[in-house]
């Protein structure tokens, strides 16, 4: 099974609207709520593609109950560490008549040492389980920056394959723990090569230099320009197919869902990537983090080049 830890989990809404604007009554077409945080994300896709999948990390209040609920009303079990107070809601605006969106996020619960003790023995003791464990996104208010590297550590030791998608400081401090995989994206993959900015051609090196600091699978993904990917020192070029995208937020568990199932499935490196970008592209035709139709994702598979560089 995949075991996936948000530790900022959220309930993410949408709220549709004709003809947004400041300080007007604005009259809500439709709404959308659903389970929401990078890691769940991550869950909801492996879910979909036929996994299994278990979903930890925080969860705070009606906010964190109903989380648990509809991730478990698509077959996945929980375990998250209750805290105190209230797990944050993130509101999307989406303006029907313009196409734009506007974005609302709030900060979520502080942790303690409590709270960090509980989540470390529920890695570890889900980790035992697990054949990939997959930290993703936001650190909680409280959290020190090298929570993720910890649990890398609490994972690996468990028996499990650790995957890291995360940004900033707990990106950074996450690599020195050496994670099986990270999946930058190309603002990151920016950052962690310390340069200003990085043209195409410079991709790939960048990749092979985070491999070379111990990460046996690094996968950059560059939006509408696939991926570039370092598995085990062989570099390769993802070409993700053409498709009629909706939204672009997800994309990326999306890649790190696939790429974790066909983990589990013992698949080797280019159809490990072939399913990963299947499944972003998938994702890209929803208006919803974590979905996808596994008839469009099926679809898509043949579609995808991977290329050997």
């Amino acid at each position: 099974m995949i075991v996936t830890v948000t530790l900022n989990a959220a309930v993410d809404k949408t709220y549709y609207v004709s003809g947004f604007a400041a300080g007007a009554v604005q009259r809500v077409r439709r709404q959308i709520a659903e389970p929401g945080g990078k890691g769940n994300n991550v869950a909801k896709i492996v879910r979909l593609l036929g996994g299994e999948a278990v979903a930890t990390g925080f969860a705070a209040g009606g906010a964190g109950a109903f989380i648990e609920e509809r991730l478990a009303a698509r077959g996945i079990r929980t375990g998250f560490v209750r805290i105190p107070g209230e797990s944050r809601t993130c509101l999307n605006i989406v303006d029907e008549a313009s196409g734009a969106s506007t974005e609302l996020l709030e900060e979520g619960p502080t942790v303690g040492d409590a709270e960090l003790a509980e989540i470390k023995e529920a890695v570890g003791r889900l980790g035992a389980q697990a054949s990939v464990v997959v930290l993703s996104g936001s650190l909680p208010a409280g959290a020190p920056a090298e929570l993720y590297a910890d649990l890398i550590g609490t994972a690996r030791s468990a028996g499990a394959r650790v995957y890291l998608d995360a940004s900033g400081e707990a990106l950074a401090l996450g690599i020195q723990a050496k994670p099986d995989l990270i999946k930058p994206n190309e603002e990151e993959l920016v950052r962690l090569s310390g340069r200003r900015r990085l043209e195409a051609d410079h991709w790939a090196e960048a990749a092979v230099k985070l491999h070379g600091q111990g990460i046996r699978q690094v996968c950059a993904t560059l939006g509408r320009q696939g991926a570039v990917a370092c598995m085990d020192g062989t570099l390769y070029r993802v070409i993700a197919p053409s498709v009629s995208a909706v939204s672009a937020v997800g994309c990326g568990d999306a890649f790190v869902a696939g790429m974790a199932y066909a983990d589990e499935l013992g698949l080797p490196a280019e159809d490990r990537l072939r399913m990963a970008a299947a499944a972003g592209a998938a994702a890209a035709m929803t208006d919803r983090a974590g979905e996808l139709d596994p008839a469009v994702y099926e679809s898509l598979l043949d579609r995808v080049e991977v290329l050997p560089l």
